[in-house]
């Protein structure tokens, strides 16, 4: 699909090594990353991975490249900068994901409430029907969360949940990640490796 800027966001389900991966793949695709973690985001990542990405962006920035081990390709943004580009129809980013998705963030998205950047850049991929992505993480849903998918498909979103699948016979946490991963990069039509498809 030639996306050349996507905008990655993190909120506060536990599963941040999706996302972590996922801004991996996309620099190494050469694709332009806006990444913004959310407050609880930012507190879930640190416990899940160890990595801190509080504090300035542009240190946090080199803390992810590290951690990453990648050297170039995402502008950190802080969720709360609601004067970056990405928060303007005008200015909006090719494609957004939101990996994990918390079930409040999802809610917040689904009634059009803008509370920070994240949840205004996704509201701007929906008015200007870009494509948006939400990786929810959550067992069991209810029927709240389950109506509110439910609104943001028929608004244009791609509900993409964390639900690995074995048939690839995975040997590693990383492969059931990968999986995921590589589920969303399909969705973008960016190419990957990252499992084994069904049938080779």
């Amino acid at each position: 699909m030639g996306f050349k800027k996507i905008f990655v966001a993190m909120t506060g389900a536990s599963g941040s090594v999706y996302g972590l991966r996922l801004v991996e793949q996309l620099c190494l695709s050469g694709i332009e990353v806006i990444f913004s973690a959310s407050d609880s985001g930012t507190q879930v990542c640190h416990e899940e991975t160890g990595l801190d990405l509080s504090g300035d962006p542009a240190k946090a920035a080199e803390r992810l490249y590290t951690h990453l081990e990648v050297e170039a390709g995402v502008q950190m943004v802080h969720p709360d900068d609601l004067f970056c580009p990405a928060a303007s129809g005008s200015a909006a980013p090719d494609a957004m994901i939101v990996i994990p998705c918390s079930m409040g963030t999802l809610a917040r998205i689904a009634a059009g409430i803008s509370g920070n950047l994240i949840e205004r850049a996704a509201d701007v991929m929906l008015k200007e029907r870009r494509p948006l992505l939400l990786v929810p993480r959550e067992t069991p849903l209810s029927t709240i969360h389950l109506e509110n998918m439910l609104r943001l498909s028929r608004a244009g979103a791609q509900i993409v949940p964390a639900m690995p699948a074995f048939y690839h016979g995975p040997d590693s946490v990383i492969d059931l990640v990968d999986f995921m991963v590589g589920k969303v990069l399909d969705q973008l039509g960016v190419e990957h490796e990252l499992f084994k498809r069904w049938g080779e």
